[in-house]
């Protein structure tokens, strides 16, 4: 295997781990919002917290694999190269927005941790952390550039 191939097959791993978290994250975030009981949305809450980490490793892999990728000569794309360009803003704007969105959820989980302590019984100041409008749009922008990025690295368009 050529060093263009090993940095393709990390750049895609990262890739794979960057979007991986993303989808369990969201995954146990709709469940908690599904729950009533604050020792379970606790749970759910405190279990998105690696996927997190998963997400932030991933992210800053993926943007530097890339980014050496599009210096190599073998790639056939540069950092100039409108697809790659735009790909690099997508990711910053996806980080930001998965950044604000997470915020109420963080505040979620701890008043869920509060209330499962003190006696475990629902409470509609938690159901409506949980569900939080705000943070659940942001966290769709999040992934929809997510989901951009993903089109933009298959398709490459007007790439040569």
């Amino acid at each position: 295997m050529t060093k263009y191939d090993w940095l393709l097959l990390f750049h895609i791993l990262a890739a794979f781990l960057f979007f991986s978290g993303t989808v369990v994250a969201g995954i146990l975030h709709a469940l908690a919002t599904r729950r009533d009981r604050p020792s379970e949305i606790a749970l759910l809450l405190g279990l998105v917290q690696p996927m997190v980490i998963a997400v932030a490793v991933g992210s800053v892999a993926v943007l530097g694999m890339g980014i050496w990728l599009a210096e190599e000569a073998e790639s056939g794309a540069s950092l100039g190269d409108g697809w790659v360009a735009t790909a690099i803003v997508l990711w910053v704007v996806s980080g930001a927005l998965g950044a604000q969105g997470g915020r109420p959820l963080r505040h979620a989980r701890a008043l869920a941790e509060r209330l499962a302590a003190d006696g475990d019984r629902p409470s509609e100041e938690l159901h409506r952390a949980v569900v939080d409008k705000r943070a659940l749009v942001l966290s769709y922008l999040s992934f929809a550039a997510l989901i951009a990025i993903l089109v933009l690295m298959v398709f490459k368009p007007g790439a040569g």
